[in-house]
């Protein structure tokens, strides 16, 4: 199976090319796009200086339109699947022949890497969050998620052609819950997740709890409207 791994990345510097001589080096099977996301920091230069393959945003368009960018591309140039993977090196490549291997095995249209599928999730308030939405998924599309927010997913060619075509469909929870809903089949494999060791992470604590609010609101009721494209 021929996979994009699609890489936003939002000032990265600090960590962007020890993620990409990870890949390189040790999973060199893998074929990767950077989406450097109107970074104010030197992600850009770096990315040009060691010629890595990537896309350069010239205004800072968000996770969801860093990663949808990717995802055009990867529908546009022929890929069988791509793969959401974070530019701090909290996934770990180790697993991604897991997941293409599950996706093959059980006919899956999305693969997520999840740290809580056999593992159980810790107590808090960050996983308060992540029980609230998936419990707001299992009600709204009938399928328990255990690691809603992970960012750590694979998606088919069907999946890469509705990222591609459709403006509002970003790499989160409630458009993975809505796909569902719409006949779409989810599965998940346990993985282990890295610290950020550096740089600046999409989200703080105010954007994390809006972040949070925002899922529940769009799982419960938004995604209700919304129409898929034919």
């Amino acid at each position: 199976m021929r996979i994009l791994i699609i890489i936003p990345a939002y000032n990265e510097a600090e960590n962007i090319e020890r993620v990409i001589k990870n890949l390189s080096e040790k999973f060199p099977c893998y074929e990767y796009i950077i989406v450097n996301d109107g970074s104010t920091d030197d992600t850009a230069l770096i990315c040009e200086a060691n010629n890595y393959q990537f896309i350069n945003l010239p205004v800072n368009l968000g996770l969801a339109g860093a990663f949808q960018t990717g995802m055009q591309y990867a529908y546009q140039n022929g890929y069988e699947a791509a793969l959401q993977f974070d530019g701090d090196g909290q996934h770990d490549p180790i697993y991604i022949e897991d997941m293409i291997s599950t996706m093959k095995e059980t006919g899956a249209d999305i693969v997520i890497g999840s740290r809580f599928y056999n593992k159980k999730k810790p107590l808090g308030l960050r996983m308060l969050g992540s029980r609230l939405i998936a419990l707001a998924i299992r009600i709204s599309a009938h399928k328990k998620i255990s690691d809603p927010t992970s960012g750590f997913r694979l998606f088919n060619r069907s999946i890469l052609e509705e990222f591609a075509y459709n403006v509002n469909f970003g790499p989160e929870p409630d458009t993975v819950a809505y796909l569902i809903k719409n006949g779409a089949k989810a599965h998940e494999i346990q993985v282990d997740m890295n610290d950020r060791i550096a740089g600046e992470s999409y989200f703080n604590a105010i954007k994390s709890v809006q972040y949070m609010m925002r899922m529940l609101f769009s799982i419960i009721l938004i995604q209700h409207f919304r129409k898929r494209r034919k």
